[in-house]
């Protein structure tokens, strides 16, 4: 049912959250597991210049060591935990965020997207957004949204 499982990944506690779910999926199906972080083009820091800015938007990291390790730091996390019996991918894009793993999704044949989300409602949400949300209306691939809260119950 699901060969290939999109897990992206931010690396908050909200995004690590969602992460035991996709692998415990991943498990039973025997299926890939897919770690996408997206570097917000929306949310860029203006002061970085319109050459940085572009390079981000082009995938360019190699001169931004800082934004890379963050990245790669937040897709490691999935493959550690995944451990040597899945298969691990791991992407690294930029955009905006529910758009590209809508596409990235597209692209890779993903059967399941597996996010975590804030809860947020209310003004809050409506001021802050909901990434999951919007993925949610960009795609016909099923979403798996793993509250935060769950812990706290």
């Amino acid at each position: 049912m699901y060969d290939t499982i999109l897990i992206p990944t931010d690396g908050s506690d909200v995004a690590e959250n969602a992460i035991d779910h996709a692998i415990d999926l991943a498990e039973q199906y025997d299926a890939t597991l897919h770690a996408l972080y997206v570097v917000d083009t929306d949310a860029i820091d203006i002061g970085l210049g319109t050459e940085q800015v572009q390079r981000i938007k082009d995938g360019k990291f190699g001169e931004m060591s800082e934004l890379k390790a963050r990245a790669t730091e937040a897709t490691d996390v999935v493959t550690e935990r995944a451990g040597d019996d899945l298969e691990v991918v791991q992407s690294i894009e930029a955009g905006r965020p529910h758009a590209v793993i809508s596409e990235y999704a597209e692209d890779n044949d993903v059967d399941l997207i597996v996010m975590g989300s804030a809860g947020r409602g209310g003004v809050r949400r409506a001021i802050l957004g909901s990434v999951a949300e919007r993925t949610l209306r960009t795609t016909r691939i099923p979403v798996l949204v793993v509250d935060a809260r769950e812990d706290d119950e």
